[in-house]
């Protein structure tokens, strides 16, 4: 999902940035109203981390990542995994790559833009107390494919504000190559949340995490 430097001009830039402060801002009220979300934030931002370096490598338009999205998001929740995408953005590319920070604000929004829609359209029944969805492998798939296209979406939409433009077939081999991810992240993400849901009742595991919260399938 990273946008090679160079194809945005610096005003477009500035208004991804804005864009991003502006997101971040508008969510920040919940953070800091439960200082226990501060902590998952924190756990988010590793592990997103962790994954990101995992599994990276250019493809089509972009670079295809193992980002683990389900499985932050059910484990952290929906305000942790914004700001924990973010805050691991931000150490990547200090610590990693520091050119990015040129692309700081695009790269925030191109995974948080997605995360808020999958999370309102679907994601949220997995929280609540009344109706809430059972998880289940097929669950989480459809998770991941509106997170998935929302992240195919916005990289789409960064080509298309470039100073060059870019051929619609390296976009396409870009959005095939996530396909594997929508089906086998999934599956990671169900295991790894059976497994944290198994050994956290009475853990202090419970407390800085989501697993007690689902019902698992």
């Amino acid at each position: 999902m990273h946008i090679e430097l160079g194809l945005l001009a610096a005003t477009k830039l500035a208004f991804a940035n804005v864009g991003a402060i502006a997101t971040l801002i508008a969510n920040a009220k919940k953070l800091i109203k439960k200082p226990n979300l501060i902590i998952k934030t924190a756990f988010a931002a590793i592990f997103f981390s962790a994954f990101m370096q995992v599994f990276h490598m250019p493809i089509g338009a972009s670079e295809l990542h193992f980002i683990g999205a389900s499985a932050v998001y059910l484990l952290f929740g929906f305000i942790p995994t914004l700001f924990g995408f973010a805050l691991g953005l931000l150490l990547q590319a200090i610590i990693f790559e520091p050119a990015d920070m040129l692309h700081l604000g695009v790269n925030i929004l191109s995974l948080g833009i997605p995360l808020i829609l999958a999370h309102s359209l679907y994601g949220k029944r997995f929280f609540q107390s009344e109706n809430q969805v059972k998880l289940s492998w097929a669950n989480i798939v459809k998770f991941d494919a509106i997170y998935y296209g929302g992240v195919i979406v916005m990289v789409a939409f960064w080509l298309s504000l470039g100073n060059e433009p870019t051929p619609f077939l390296n976009w396409a081999i870009f959005a095939i190559s996530y396909l594997p991810l929508v089906f086998l992240e999934p599956v990671f993400s169900y295991f790894a949340l059976r497994f944290t849901h198994n050994i956290s009742k009475n853990n202090i595991l419970d407390k800085f995490t989501m697993a007690q919260v689902l019902r698992v399938k």
